[in-house]
């Protein structure tokens, strides 16, 4: 059989073309990025003081994630911003930091550059958010639109304010997806596809042209709970009822007509927020509030306030590790975000033989991907319970398919209520490219010494090929009921009952015995320590070894002056342009297409098989 799918080879190549234009490009970029550096250092000075009497102001940048990828040259031009995501942490432990922080007299909330966000993590910045309202200290928000998610964490202000023309826009939770099953068919691309169960919803868009009456009720099931979820706390956060909020998100259009069209109005008029601004009155309002003269007023912002409080040394011999599991699951090395498996294999095998390290959380936020490379991670976790480590999962937005798979087998698994988990199955896809080929008048034939000599994309699929998938895919399904059945001491018929593919929310996973408890990360990290049994401990995370061009990257973003540079643009005017070019090159259409290329291209499981949930990513 072939190494990879002709499907993975195809885009593959487009990945690397662009992979090598975006090398080259950021190479040049390289360059002037030197130059800006040395001019932010031979003309910038010390790092301001951090004011007293200050407002904190959350303004996080691009998606909310575990771990913060780190972002290239190129990217940097094109967002017009050094930072391509934020860490979901820095947030929380930024807004604990900031309630016992005598400098600091409130909070200012702004998420216009804020992407996306997992129902889960979206619950536990509000927590975060709700937790900073305790200590008595105010907090204001400003938009001038708000997406769902950004409203959500917007409702905890004491006071809310839109633009004049400003929007919310509360359209739930769901999405669409492609599906190909006619084009390809007019290609006469074949797509064989090997799988168990009625859910596995991942090789439908290649099959069919709609969804399947299967896939339709888990998927509708667990939207339904999520904005369930999203509607009870939006009214306790607004003092409305849910009926209110729900009537808002169903009817817009009759209330927008209402009110004569302004979608700014309706919100002001049905209490989702409290007073309507003009840019210049939102300036003069947060002047006010924060005894400031400029623009943005006295206010520190998240990174800057977290860069200027450093943690503290941590002091206990005994230390739980916590592991983070991002993103796709793939075999081999991996950049800095993804769930590489030879990363996480060394990051594992370092808790092991650390013996300060007394426990491990392991932080998963993926929705699967090779069942190799999720077999690889598992295998090495086992390692680690053998040595008398105890181990927790901590569930985060998502551990679906693969995502579970490397979880069962853990001593204790905490899920929030809002995690996408679930999605035990198992698949391959194969396409073959006879008819295609055909068309145009190309024919594959050759000989061979085995049923298996020709076996290439180019000849289609023989008998003897199908039969070898199907039998690995089965395979692959019961070793899949076996570990979750194994660790969560079910039978194998109660897991294949809650598994076929079948997605489930935190809340309904708890219900189906796939989760011990409801909790986040420090929930997970004392259970741990209660299981190693060690009451005084402290908590860190490990992390793989940046390269010296990494570090150097982190350091130069990281910086104070370069982020000064490079939020005026100041690359974009040395390279002659009159402004940054826009973020939405990244985070629209051509930066859609660009990941998808990439993700397509990265199949690279050497069986073809594949534990991975492809409805997650419609979530955030």
């Amino acid at each position: 059989m072939s190494e990879r799918s002709l499907l993975g080879r195809f885009f593959s190549g487009i990945g690397r073309v662009i992979d090598t234009l975006m090398r080259w490009t950021g190479r040049l970029l390289f360059v002037v990025l030197i130059l800006v550096i040395v001019g932010a250092i031979i003309g910038g000075g010390e790092a301001p003081a951090h004011p007293t009497d200050a407002y904190l102001l959350v303004n996080p940048k691009g998606a909310i994630v575990e771990v913060q990828r780190l972002a290239d040259p190129t990217e940097l031009i094109l967002s017009g911003s050094g930072v391509a995501s934020t860490a979901l942490r820095d947030i929380i432990e930024g807004l604990a930091m900031a309630a016992d922080d005598e400098r600091i007299d409130g909070v200012i909330l702004d998420f216009s550059e804020m992407t996306s966000i997992s129902p889960a993590n979206l619950e536990s910045v509000g927590a975060a958010l709700q937790a900073f309202k305790e200590s008595g200290k105010p907090m204001f928000a400003y938009g001038e639109s708000f997406s769902q998610a950004q409203y959500f964490l917007a409702s905890y202000a004491d006071t809310i304010y839109l633009h004049t023309m400003g929007q919310i826009l509360l359209s739930g939770y769901g999405g669409s997806q492609l599906f190909y099953a006619d084009i390809l068919d007019k290609l006469g691309v074949n797509v064989h596809v090997f799988r168990v169960g009625t859910h596995k919803a991942a090789v439908e868009p290649y099959l069919l042209n709609g969804m399947s009456p299967e896939s339709r009720q888990n998927n509708q099931s667990l939207v339904d709970g999520l904005w369930n979820r999203y509607l009870a706390q939006l009214a306790v956060n607004r003092g409305l009822s849910e009926q209110q909020i729900r009537s808002y998100a169903n009817d817009y259009g009759s209330h927008l007509n209402d009110v004569g069209g302004s979608t700014a109005r309706v919100a002001l008029d049905m209490g989702l927020v409290d007073e309507l601004v003009t840019a210049p009155q939102w300036h003069s309002v947060l002047n006010d509030i924060t005894g400031g003269t400029e623009r943005r007023g006295n206010t520190l912002d998240l990174r800057s306030y977290i860069r200027s409080n450093p943690a503290a040394p941590r002091v206990s011999e005994a230390q739980i590790g916590v592991i983070v599991a991002q993103g796709v699951i793939d075999v081999g090395e991996q950049p800095v975000g993804s769930a590489g498996a030879d990363n996480l294999v060394k990051l594992i095998r370092r808790a092991r033989h650390n013996d300060d390290i007394k426990a491990v959380v392991l932080r998963v936020d993926s929705p699967g991907g090779s069942a190799l490379a999720s077999e690889i991670i598992r295998q090495e976790l086992e390692l680690l319970q053998d040595s008398g480590k105890p181990l927790v999962v901590s569930m985060g937005g998502t551990a679906a398919s693969g995502g579970y798979w490397i979880s069962a087998m853990a001593d204790e698994i905490w899920a929030s209520p809002a995690t996408v988990t679930g999605s035990i199955g198992i698949y391959g896809m194969i396409p073959t490219f006879e008819n295609s080929l055909a068309k145009i008048g190309v024919h594959a034939d050759g000989v061979g010494t085995t049923p298996l000599s020709r076996a290439d994309v180019f000849s289609g699929m023989t008998p003897a090929m199908s039969q070898i998938f199907q039998a690995s895919v089965e395979d692959g399904y019961r070793q899949f009921l076996s570990l979750v059945a194994t660790g969560r001491g079910m039978s194998l018929e109660e897991v294949d009952a809650i598994a076929q593919g079948q997605v489930w929310s935190g809340e309904q996973a708890l219900a189906n015995g796939l989760v011990d408890k409801l909790g986040d990360l420090p929930e997970a990290v004392a259970a741990a320590a209660a299981l190693a049994q060690v009451s005084d401990y402290d908590w860190h995370y490990l992390k793989r070894q940046l390269s010296p061009g990494e570090q150097f990257m982190q350091q130069v973003i990281g910086g104070l002056n370069a982020e000064a540079l490079l939020s005026e643009g100041l690359f974009a005017k040395a390279l002659g342009l009159e402004v940054p070019l826009s973020g939405a090159l990244l985070n629209g259409p051509i930066g859609k297409a660009i990941e998808q290329a990439n993700q397509l291209g990265n199949l690279n499981d050497p069986r073809h098989l594949y534990l991975q949930c492809e409805f997650c990513a419609s979530l955030h």
